[in-house]
């Protein structure tokens, strides 16, 4: 057991630390408008290390001018803390805050073991409770097994472009040639340099970068999931982000870095379950194919060149696919909507995304840095076309820097859009 004298320490520290906080400084992200604030249920942000969890939580209880307690577990004077000490957390929240709080935000609480009875009894005594976590294991088992139907998931991601854009003030708007070359120029930083926030202003990326691949390493999977074999874990990841947007071949994996095909499979799940990169099925109407040769894609572009040993090649077009990719999964999370990439035999031409509502193809998207040339243009709209028969959707889209406009070929619209103009709708 931790002593008390020690949390209270530590809790009274964190809340001198929010005591400055000025959400008017902040970033407005889209998923402020997921929070349902009345509601008794949790509110639960999940989504990658430094993605911007805690500062979301933060913005809106501040915004929204209520008095809220706040206990930060991802601290090392905190490591080990069980769920027997979590009512001496409370104890210390009350003595912090005063008995009388109507919010409770818990930073980070995964790794505690049993959390869910502790919330669980707050909820129903009535208290509202915000919650984040950093490994998807905190939604799949816990919460849906023992919080079922009284948690809000709410799933945040690194900045989307428009966010970088509203963090380094490009003008979005304006028509005139300098603020189109300014969105373009930073189009090409953000595709390398990614989104996450506390990047923006330091310089030294490929440390920050080091150390957060580290952390997702050694608190998200190692610790969670009690694993020895850290060196392969390591590999593995870098040999997803070096094969980004790629479908998976674990025998290939196996033979390349010499660690099993279990294992290969075991830790890509675990990379998966830290948010450290989305897995994208096959669009089937076969449960069994939906499951079989599925896409890797990392959750932020910073991943690929910031990092030891990185021999990420330039091809701006898979770095176009992975943030398209990624922009569509804060997207259709709105409208609970899901995305896949279409292939009808392995000969066949791919279409990189089918957005589904239910098993309805309501919109195809096709992903390319360039169509300048008769060849290029013939290979992704004929694979649009091939598609749209197959799948029974007209709602073509072709994703590409270059300018907007529409095409029409055998009848069909095809609607070419500017990758800049697409991630900034």
């Amino acid at each position: 057991m931790i002593e008390e004298r020690i949390i209270l320490q530590v809790l009274a520290e964190q809340r001198d630390e929010i005591r400055g906080y000025n959400p008017s400084e902040w970033v407005p992200r889209r998923e402020e408008s997921l929070f349902e604030f009345d509601s008794a249920m949790a509110q639960v942000v999940i989504g990658v290390r430094r993605s911007g969890k805690s500062t979301l939580c933060h913005k809106v209880l501040l915004e929204h001018g209520v008095r809220y307690g706040y206990v930060n577990l991802d601290d090392d004077r905190l490591l080990g803390i069980e769920a027997r000490d979590l009512n001496t957390v409370l104890s210390c929240v009350y003595q912090l805050y005063g008995t009388d709080i109507p919010y409770l935000f818990l930073d980070e609480i995964q790794d505690v073991d049993g959390w869910h009875l502790f919330v669980n009894r707050l909820l129903r005594s009535k208290m509202r409770i915000f919650v984040t976590g950093s490994n998807a294991k905190l939604l799949s088992s816990e919460l849906a097994t023992h919080l079922t139907g009284r948690y809000n998931e709410i799933r945040l991601f690194p900045f989307s472009f428009a966010e970088y854009c509203t963090f380094h003030q490009i003008d979005t708007a304006s028509i005139t040639t300098k603020a189109d070359a300014s969105r373009k120029s930073a189009f090409m930083d953000y595709i390398v340099t990614g989104g996450f926030p506390e990047l923006q202003h330091i310089r030294n990326k490929r440390r920050y970068i080091e150390s957060l691949i580290g952390a997702i390493l050694e608190k998200d999977i190692k610790r969670r999931f009690k694993i020895h074999n850290v060196d392969a874990l390591r590999k593995i990841a870098n040999h997803l982000i070096n094969n980004a947007c790629q479908e998976i071949n674990y025998d290939d994996m196996s033979g390349i870095l010499g660690i099993s095909d279990k294992t290969c499979k075991k830790y890509t799940d675990y990379l998966r379950q830290a948010f450290f990169i989305q897995i994208l099925t096959k669009h089937s109407f076969k449960s069994k194919n939906r499951i079989r040769n599925p896409k890797s894609y990392i959750v932020d572009p910073g991943f690929q060149n910031n990092r030891e040993n990185s021999m990420a090649g330039e091809n701006i077009g898979w770095r176009l696919e992975n943030v398209v990719y990624i922009e569509l999964l804060r997207r259709c999370a709105y409208n609970f909507q899901d995305v896949y990439y279409y292939k009808a035999h392995p000969r066949a031409k791919e279409v990189d995304f089918v957005v589904c509502d239910k098993d309805r193809a309501l919109e195809l998207i096709q992903v390319t840095y360039e169509i300048d040339t008769p060849k290029s243009f013939n290979r992704e709209t004929t694979a649009l076309l091939q598609a749209a028969g197959s799948l029974n959707c007209n709602n073509l889209t072709l994703i590409a820097f270059t300018p907007t406009r529409d095409v029409q070929i055998d009848s069909k619209t095809i609607h070419i859009i500017s990758a800049i103009d697409w991630l900034l709708t």
